[in-house]
């Protein structure tokens, strides 16, 4: 599953354009309030666009939980089948939620957790939403954008540390949604 410290950035993923096939790069630049540089979200499309821009910036998944649904379901299961942005290892994501945390000089904050949906089973045509239901990773808001490239350290920000980068505190901070 992964500690709460730290882990490592293993590989980053993006499409143009809904449904697309995701292609692996080995680094991309995070756009604060955006996303990931030539990535369907950051281009304001996506399949799930219409939903609120702290949720559809990024999302994350873990790659040893990858291999797990893999395993289970029995179909050869590839991190950027599952059509999220940034694969991690050694780090507990969930715990990420409601928390400040860099990628590598990027700071960001996790939204929410990212449950699979029907419209990932439709492009697979794999039955995963039961299987990824725990495991779909997060979603994560940029809010300040840097290059972010496989190797990258993952881990939590503190408070203190957040706001001298000039993330939003008190009543302007972030609110994560629990789903």
């Amino acid at each position: 599953m992964g500690t709460t410290d730290g882990g490592v950035l293993t590989e980053v993923w993006l499409t143009g354009t809904a449904a697309a096939p995701m292609r692996r790069v080995a680094s991309a630049r995070l756009l604060a309030g955006r996303g990931l540089e030539g990535d369907r979200y950051a281009l304001g499309g996506g399949t799930w666009a219409r939903y609120p821009d702290l949720e559809k910036q990024l999302t994350l998944i873990d790659a040893a939980q990858v291999a797990e649904v893999a395993a289970e379901v029995g179909v050869p299961l590839t991190p950027g089948d599952t059509r999220r942005n940034l694969v991690t290892t050694g780090i507990d994501l969930p715990s990420l939620v409601g928390r400040w945390f860099a990628v590598g000089d990027a700071l960001l904050f996790g939204v929410k957790r990212c449950p699979p949906c029907s419209h990932l089973e439709r492009l697979t045509g794999a039955r995963l939403v039961k299987a990824m239901a725990h495991r779909g990773g997060v979603n994560a808001a940029v809010f300040a954008g840097a290059v972010v490239a496989e190797g990258a350290v993952v881990r939590p920000v503190p408070e203190e540390e957040a706001a001298r980068r000039g993330a939003p505190t008190g009543a302007d901070r972030p609110v994560p949604r629990r789903v």
